[in-house]
């Protein structure tokens, strides 16, 4: 009578998943080395099943490694790629949410701890505030939606949340040492990866 695995489930918590396509990636890796997912494998997350016999956590990781995601131990590492996974949600795929819902109630909302919390620990696991974060998330988006050409200024303005071009522009400059307009008509290209712009 073949004997019965002793299957295990595992939920890593992953850095650096910033897309779809890092959602399949890690899928893919999952696979290969012979675990499966339990339940839809999401930004930042995957619960795994697994045989101990035939599947190495630390080999699977080592490989998830090498690929650019990190599996986060730490409850608070963990928390800060929630957070970071959060305002990539909002910005990147909220569809408007962001000139409707305050982004300190959205953040808090989805996590599901107060903002204050939330923003102390990623302040002191990151050196840098929740805040400077979600401006570095827009502007990148900005410079994205800039690059399509589809949108005029003043519509980009109120589909990322800013009160005016004029706010917008500024806060564009102070960023990027460019205005949208110069970004724009010099055909500047210097888009960055989410997963880099905390260094």
């Amino acid at each position: 009578m073949p004997e019965t695995p002793n299957l295990k489930i595992a939920t890593l918590h992953i850095k650096n998943m910033v897309s779809s396509r890092c959602v399949r990636t890690v899928r893919d890796e999952i696979a290969k080395y012979g675990a499966k997912e339990t339940e839809r494998i999401t930004l930042g997350k995957a619960v795994i099943e697994y045989d101990p016999k035939k599947t190495d956590l630390f080999i699977l990781e080592h490989a998830l490694g090498n690929h650019g995601f990190e599996v986060l131990k730490s409850r608070e590492d963990q928390l800060v790629e929630q957070i970071k996974i959060a305002v990539i949600e909002l910005v990147y795929y909220g569809v408007n949410a962001n000139s409707i819902i305050r982004n300190s109630d959205y953040i808090s909302e989805k996590i599901g701890l107060p903002y204050s919390q939330l923003s102390k620990v990623f302040s002191d696991k990151t050196g840098t505030t929740l805040e400077k974060y979600i401006i570095l998330i827009k502007i990148e988006k900005v410079k994205e939606l800039i690059s399509y050409d589809e949108l005029t200024l003043s519509e980009i303005a109120y589909q990322m949340g800013y009160s005016s071009v004029q706010y917008l522009s500024n806060q564009f400059k102070q960023i990027t040492g460019y205005t949208p307009s110069e970004y724009k008509n010099q055909g500047i290209s210097d888009r960055r990866p989410l997963d880099s712009l905390l260094g």
